[in-house]
């Protein structure tokens, strides 16, 4: 059921979104060098790597200087990037994610190698599900980069702080993984993107 439900949403999701996906494209042409997406290593079910994309919001050859975004003005994120992002609006692609069958619309978000290294036994039950496009942590840290522009060490904030909370989030949803709480997470994904009701 949950197969189906990712292919169907995907499908319809894709099919209203293919003019968008045209004008975001030619925007990001314009903004800046470089191509439309951006490809990232991620761990996924059972720890397999896989490559999630993303419409590129960066500019070329800056993810060296971290893998963190912080604040809403990093210097490495183009124009048409912050509007990307405000709007998540750059996980659109990860659309084709889920028609592979490597990711969900909904479970945990799935973190680079580099974060999961350091996950200990019990966090690592976030892996025995598919990672998804949107969770609980996704509502809860809709303005992650701006609570990490507060930090005057932003990684460190948010190996010891942030992904510990995220990660309670994960082990939270794998506990009550159903079609309702899926539906409800898209539910106040929207509502926390586009109508602001951030807790």
């Amino acid at each position: 059921m949950k197969r189906l439900f990712d292919i169907l949403f995907s499908l319809i999701v894709l099919a209203f979104a293919a003019v968008p996906f045209v004008f975001i494209a030619l925007a990001i042409v314009f903004d800046s060098k470089g191509g439309v997406f951006f490809h990232q290593e991620r761990v996924g079910l059972n720890g397999k790597h896989f490559f999630l994309h993303k419409f590129r919001t960066m500019r070329p050859a800056t993810e060296k200087l971290g893998q963190l975004t912080v604040g809403t003005r990093d210097p490495r994120i183009t124009g048409i990037g912050y509007f990307l992002r405000k709007y998540k609006l750059d996980e659109l692609p990860q659309l084709f994610n889920i028609l592979k069958g490597e990711m969900s619309v909904v479970g945990p978000r799935p973190e680079v190698p580099k974060y999961v290294a350091m996950y200990n036994e019990q966090q690592r039950v976030v892996l025995t599900v598919k990672p998804g496009l949107t969770d609980f942590a996704s509502i809860d840290f809709v303005d992650e980069n701006a609570l990490l522009s507060e930090s005057e060490n932003p990684e460190r904030t948010y190996i010891e702080e942030i992904m510990p909370l995220k990660l309670n989030l994960n082990l939270k949803y794998v506990r009550e993984m159903s079609l309702m709480t899926d539906l409800r997470i898209i539910g106040g994904t929207f509502s926390a993107i586009f109508l602001k009701k951030r807790k």
